[in-house]
């Protein structure tokens, strides 16, 4: 038996500029982190054991005699993507709720590619994981993707990203260690309560982006990306101020697409507002998932006020996507 375990993210500043549709022509730029929020991954040979050559288990169980019958879209395309033609049992879990905004479909990705080149005995460095990911999920699949996601599975860590047409550069931010704690116990993480499909909200701007009707809005979102590092490497900078950029990249995030917002979710973000958050701003594609708050100091009055509402604690994660643990030794 194989297990990858892949981390989710939390993306603070950049989205939308991690488009190819932007990020060929203008550069883009990412500033996110993974956090202990896992996908799990197993991979088994079936041995004749089921009568069905594949099964694949998740919110349901998939029992196919070839790879064409898998409905799941990013099993079945990567199975053909790395020719495997031998009968598997994939098993998927993960610690969070699927479609909430954490890129849990790309880390499911990468951690997918991670589990099968392992099966075959083969390593690839993190990098080069993340790159096939983008491919399945962009030219494969055909959804409408960025790329900070299946990079921050990859690579885990708190990273500032560079984006261009020729390539991808990742650098681990450098803070103090007392620094990043205080970042990482004055962030409070809060489920909307709704799931989406994050494709279909992501389609008018991705349109948009495309017709270059946002890019002041992305020019904006761009700029706060250094603007947040600045506050990061700063020790003489509060790290409130990065809680009230937090809010300024939501406002800027909401202009770029109707679906990214909608009464309830505005309705939260301000109950937040009004319990003592300095700001925030809702996670990944937008329309649902989770919201990311910065309350600085006591949390005990903020938490009694957004009782209502489902918190999950978390703390940042440094690993990417691993390899949990391998029976194989190279036996295939």
């Amino acid at each position: 038996m194989i297990i990858s375990k892949t981390p989710v993210r939390i993306s603070f500043f950049g989205g939308g500029t991690d488009y190819p549709e932007y990020f060929d022509e203008f550069g883009g730029c990412v500033l996110s982190t993974t956090i202990d929020k896992y996908v799990y991954i197993t991979i088994n040979k079936i041995g004749g054991l089921l009568d069905e050559k594949y099964r694949i288990a998740y919110k349901k169980v998939e029992l196919c005699n070839s790879i064409d019958e898998i409905d799941h879209p990013s099993v079945r395309e990567t199975l053909r993507y790395l020719n495997i033609n031998e009968g598997l049992d994939i098993n998927i879990f993960s610690d969070l709720p699927a479609r909430t905004g954490l890129g849990s479909s790309s880390s499911f990705t990468v951690g997918l590619l991670n589990g099968l080149y392992a099966y075959q005995g083969k390593v690839k460095s993190q990098i080069e994981y993340a790159k096939e990911a983008i491919f399945i999920e962009k030219n494969v699949l055909q959804e409408n993707v960025g790329v900070q996601d299946q990079l921050a599975a990859a690579v885990g860590g708190l990273n500032y990203m560079k984006l261009s047409r020729s390539g991808y550069e990742i650098q681990p931010v450098v803070m103090k260690n007392d620094r990043k704690a205080l970042l990482e116990s004055n962030l409070l993480l809060y489920y909307t309560g709704i799931s989406r499909f994050a494709t279909e909200v992501l389609k008018e701007q991705v349109e948009k982006t495309k017709e270059k009707k946002v890019m002041v809005e992305l020019k904006d979102i761009y700029n706060m990306v250094q603007e947040g590092m600045n506050i990061l490497s700063d020790d003489s900078v509060s790290l409130i101020e990065f809680g009230k950029l937090l809010n300024s990249t939501w406002l800027a995030k909401k202009k770029l697409s109707s679906a990214i917002s909608n009464n309830h979710l505005d309705e939260m973000y301000e109950i937040a507002l009004k319990s003592g958050a300095v700001g925030g701003k809702l996670l990944g594609a937008g329309g649902g998932g989770f919201f990311l708050f910065y309350v600085d100091g006591e949390k005990q009055d903020f938490r009694k006020k957004m009782s209502k509402f489902v918190e999950i604690a978390f703390r940042f994660d440094n690993n990417g996507s691993i390899i949990a643990y391998n029976s194989f030794k190279h036996e295939v």
